[in-house]
Parts: C-alpha cells; structure tokens; sequence
C-alpha cells in the first residue's frame, strides 16, 4: 500500500521538490549537504548576541542556519510558515535540539517559549510555525515548553529585511506577560523561527526579564545574513 500511494502521490523535497527516495525524508541529500550550517553553539559564536547587543542580556543564543534571499533556507521557512509544512519545524527542532542537548551551557534551561503569534493570525493560520521547533528543542534539553506566558498583543506583517528604526517603531508594544511570577527564577530559553534586526527578540525579552531572576537565552532556526 505504501509503495503504491508513493507511486501516485511521491514524496517530494521542501526544498528543491525533487522526488525523494525511500531513505530520504523532509529533504533530499543534495539539499541538505546545500543547508548553510551556522555551528555559532559548537564554536561560541556571539553572532546572534551581537544582533541584540546592548540591548538584551542573553545568556546564550544560537542559530542553525544561514539565511539568504532566494536561498534555500528562505524557501524551507516560507513552506514552513505559508504552506502549513509543520513537519519542517519539527525536523529542524529535533536537530537543534538534539545539538543544545550536548553542551553544557543548555542542559539548565528550564523552560522553552516560542514567540507567540496574534490570536487572530493563530486561528487563520491554524499554527504557529514556531511551536514544534520550540517543542522538539524543549524535549531534546529536558526543559518545559510554555506558550502561555507570552501573548502577542496585535498583528504585525512580515518584517523580514525591514530597516531596524521602522521595524523597532512597529513592534513598539507587540508583547506583555501572563503571569510575572510563573517562571520566577528560572531558565528560559526563547525560541523564534529567524532574527534579523532583533527587534521581536527584544520586545520579547523586555517582557521576559520583569520576571523575577531569571537568565535568559535565545535560539533561532535562522539568522538572517
């Protein structure tokens, strides 16, 4: 039966669409050794600090990969986010997961949360793109998943290369808190599906951090080049 729903309904690539073979999954083997890797967590990169430097204290932070315009990464992300290809997410979590979960520096973290999405794009949408990516690193550390103590306070349009004033004014008040006192004294890990001006990191982390002592660090499936 499997062979014969494959023979009229293959499976393809996310990527480059290419039929994939029988040992191949998500993407073929030429896209994935294509995958621009950062490594920023195996070498101590500040790459992705350095986005929001002087403006978030991060314990950590990390992204998987590379992000171009037109480039594979882009495509992956926008089925990702457009095509409702939750499974993308889900692949890129346990990889990045399964990363983190070797280094010391994220076996503390006490809890994931995804940056939320509005409530009414949520239900539109069906998802956040974010949420399995979150999930996988969160049960890959051993640390809690929480969606619920981050709300995001009203829509915004893809901001992807906007310049940082534009995208700062707009994201002015996008986020407020739950619950200040839920993960009092705890790790958090915050997770997002791209950075690019830091701009949504940080209205996110100036919510996160009037919770009381905790650290905070952050890890992205991409970081725009």
């Amino acid at each position: 039966m499997k062979n014969l729903l494959n023979l009229f309904f293959p499976k393809v690539c996310d990527a480059c669409y290419n039929v994939l073979s029988d040992n191949e999954q998500i993407l073929c083997t030429s896209c994935r050794h294509e995958l621009p890797i950062t490594n920023f967590h195996f070498n101590n990169s500040e790459a992705v600090k350095k986005v929001v430097y002087g403006r978030v204290k991060l314990e950590h932070a990390t992204a998987l990969l590379h992000f171009s315009k037109k480039g594979i990464v882009q495509e992956l992300l926008h089925n990702l986010k457009y095509r409702g290809y939750e499974h993308i997410g889900a692949f890129f979590g346990k990889w990045l997961g399964a990363e983190l979960a070797t280094l010391e520096a994220y076996k503390t973290v006490d809890v994931v949360v995804p940056v939320p999405l509005y409530k009414t794009r949520l239900r539109k949408r069906g998802y956040n793109q974010v949420a399995k990516f979150a999930k996988e690193i969160a049960a890959s550390v051993g640390a809690d998943y929480n969606d619920t103590v981050l709300v995001r306070n009203k829509a915004t349009k893809t901001q992807v290369f906007k310049v940082r004033s534009k995208r700062w004014n707009d994201d002015g008040a996008l986020f407020s808190l739950t619950d200040n006192k839920a993960l009092k004294g705890k790790h958090i890990l915050l997770v997002d599906d791209i950075i690019t001006t830091g701009a949504t990191a940080e209205n996110c982390a100036t919510q996160l951090m009037k919770i009381d002592n905790i650290k905070l660090s952050f890890a992205t499936l991409a970081i725009a080049d």
